[in-house]
C-alpha cells in the first residue's frame, strides 16, 4: 500500500504543486478510470478515448498550479478538464476524418466493450453523486443534461 493511502485532498493538491510524482501516481491510481469514463461518454473510439485521457493527466500535471480550491473540489476540476478535452477532440478535423472512414464491425464491438465496463466506470466515476442525481430525474430532463453535460450542447 502507498504511504500516500490516506492524503486529504489539501495535502494532495500541495504535494501536485509541488511536482511530487508518488502525489500523481496517487492521483491516476485513484481517478484516471473515473475521468476515462467521462472521455468514453464522448469519445467514440477506446484508442482515441485513451489518447485523450493521456493528454488529461498531462494537463493536470502542467496546470495543477491554476487549481483553486475556494472554486471547487480536484474532482470537479479534473473532470471538467476530461469533458473539455473530449469534446475538443470531438470537434477537431481528426476525430471527424477518423468516424467517416470507421468500419461498421469497429463501432459494434466498441458499443460491445462500453457495455461490459459500463458497470465498473459508473461505480468509479460517482465520487460526487452525479449518477445518482442523474438516475432520479425524468428521462427527458436526464437526456437534456447528458446532452449538454457529455456532448457539448448548449
Amino acid at each position: 500500500m502507498s504511504p500516500l493511502h490516506n492524503l486529504s485532498e489539501e495535502t494532495l493538491i500541495l504535494l501536485l504543486k509541488k511536482k511530487n510524482q508518488q502525489a500523481f501516481s496517487y492521483l491516476y491510481d485513484n481517478y484516471a478510470d473515473a475521468l476515462y469514463g467521462v472521455v468514453c461518454r464522448i469519445v467514440t473510439s477506446v484508442e482515441h478515448a485513451e489518447e485523450v485521457i493521456q493528454d488529461v493527466f498531462v494537463k493536470i500535471w502542467k496546470h495543477v498550479d491554476h487549481f483553486d480550491a475556494e472554486k471547487g473540489r480536484l474532482y470537479t476540476w479534473m473532470i471538467n478538464i476530461a469533458r473539455n478535452a473530449a469534446l475538443d477532440y470531438q470537434k477537431s478535423k481528426r476525430a471527424k476524418n477518423e468516424l467517416k472512414n470507421q468500419p461498421l464491425s469497429n463501432i459494434v464491438n466498441r458499443e460491445e466493450e462500453l457495455d461490459r465496463s459500463q458497470n465498473e466506470r459508473n461505480a468509479r466515476a460517482d465520487f460526487i453523486g452525479f449518477k445518482n442525481v442523474l438516475d432520479n430525474l425524468k428521462p427527458e430532463c436526464r437526456i437534456l443534461i447528458e446532452m449538454a453535460y457529455y456532448e457539448g450542447y448548449t
